[in-house]
């Protein structure tokens, strides 16, 4: 999480617990020439369109306020969905035993740059998972995203 993250989840993060919903995630990123404040949220209910809505019409004066984002940028108020990424460690502690996919920046591991396995463990360099019967530990330095998968 970078540090403007991190402001910005400082920030909106009452405000949402207020509204009975939990942050999940902070993303700012840019995608082509446009940059996107990308806020996930979740509740034990789901979350519906509705929500999405609530959230924003709560967050966007304090947002403007603050004025952390100097750039034109697009906010987008979504649910964490049923496949999310793993960025902070109290979304490795909450799935591990479950089925992941780990994406490395290059082929790494069986000259595979996707492995799908079960996490096992994690601290503040590495990941373990179970791939092919085996406990694999992988670098986070080396990982471009890890992401829960539900299986259908």
């Amino acid at each position: 999480m970078t540090s403007l993250e991190k402001r910005v989840k400082d920030l909106i993060e009452p405000i949402i617990n207020k509204l009975n919903y939990d942050l999940y995630d902070v993303i700012y990123t840019k995608e082509g020439k446009d940059y996107y404040l990308k806020i996930f949220i979740d509740s034990n209910y789901g979350i519906s369109l509705n929500d999405c809505e609530k959230v924003n019409n709560a967050i966007t004066d304090i947002l403007d306020e603050k004025d952390y984002i100097k750039q034109q940028y697009f906010l987008e108020i979504s649910s964490a969905g049923l496949e999310r990424i793993l960025r902070e460690d109290k979304h490795f502690e909450a799935n591990i035993g479950k089925l992941v996919e780990v994406r490395l920046y290059k082929n790494l591991i069986n000259n595979k740059k996707v492995l799908r396995g079960i996490l096992k463990k994690f601290d503040d360099e590495n990941i373990t998972i179970e791939f092919e019967n085996e406990n694999i530990e992988i670098s986070k330095k080396e990982i471009s995203n890890v992401k829960t998968i539900y299986e259908w």
